[in-house]
């Protein structure tokens, strides 16, 4: 017997006859039906693509790791296909979505469980920690996205950066965002974004998804990775919120030295000077660009900055 269903339903489900409709919404024709059902149009402004792949919403869900213990935050559930599988797997899932046209359509296909709070809210306004503590006791939560692309990053390090409790984060991204988070120093992925996830988590691509594994599709190839959310932080340093800022200067010019791109920003109170000098001090080449630095190195050099 599976967590989440309502008796009846759990009564239905073992005696087969609703095998079928579990991963009913990971078909492509019963996607159709539903958005035909409510009359549904896909809003640009939100992002929208609805997985169709059942195949890939097994990945995700494994991905995660949701046992029947986990309270699970899901960002942007559409019309409820992930919800179905997170609601079958975890011992309570809370959906946020956005877009008010889809809170009665989750209501409509997720009414077989009894695990589940539909949230019609934008997630970078919604108070996650206060979440947490009411809904898991303060414990660390998993959270599972299809995440829309043109804010994918403000939405993961809103997170990270709010520091609620977090065990990991499973989520579907622009395949070349997720390259960039799991890139190497010395690469032409490697930026500010690859050194701000690493500082708060260990990254992992778990599959790679073509275009054509969502409705409407999208133009670009997606990817699912998984955050694993450090206890402790990889580097030890004097101001966090300075480091990121050095980071950041780092490569807002990335065909700039290091040094030109920190003495050119406005909002470090460093010259080109100052920079060259520590850079010494670290045994670093003074003309050194951004992208050769590791994240121990601009840890290094950030706390030589400080001073």
């Amino acid at each position: 017997m599976r967590r989440g269903l309502q008796p009846q339903a759990r009564a239905e489900r073992e005696s087969g006859r609703m095998e079928i409709e579990m991963a009913a919404l990971g078909i492509p024709k019963n996607t159709i039906e539903i958005l035909q059902k409510y009359q549904f149009h896909f809003q640009k402004k939100y992002g929208q693509n609805f997985l169709i792949d059942t195949h890939v919403l097994d990945k995700i869900v494994r991905a995660a790791d949701i046992t029947e213990d986990d309270f699970v935050l899901e960002i942007g559930p559409g019309i409820g296909t992930m919800t179905q599988y997170l609601c079958e797997a975890a011992r309570e899932v809370m959906a946020v979505e956005i877009d008010g046209k889809l809170i009665p359509i989750l209501a409509d296909t997720l009414s077989e469980y009894d695990n589940v709070t539909i949230v019609n809210q934008d997630i970078l306004k919604l108070d996650i920690g206060e979440i947490v503590q009411k809904k898991n006791n303060g414990s660390p939560i998993k959270v599972v996205a299809n995440l829309p692309y043109y804010i994918t990053t403000p939405i993961i390090m809103g997170l990270f950066e709010s520091h609620v409790p977090l065990a990991c984060m499973t989520v579907m991204v622009q395949k070349e965002v997720a390259e960039r988070m799991q890139a190497q120093p010395g690469t032409k992925e490697y930026g500010a974004l690859s050194l701000a996830v690493q500082y708060y988590a260990g990254v992992e691509i778990v599959a790679n998804v073509p275009p054509n594994c969502f409705m409407p599709r999208p133009n670009v190839g997606s990817a699912v990775i998984r955050l694993d959310c450090r206890r402790e932080k990889p580097v030890a340093v004097r101001d966090e919120a300075f480091l990121f800022r050095v980071i950041r200067a780092s490569f807002n010019q990335r065909r700039k030295t290091l040094q030109n791109g920190i003495g050119n920003d406005t909002d470090l109170p460093v010259t080109k000077e100052e920079t060259a000098a520590a850079l010494r001090k670290l045994g670093l080449p003074e003309n050194v660009r951004g992208e050769k630095l590791s994240l121990q190195e601009f840890a290094a050099l950030s706390d030589l900055l400080c001073e």
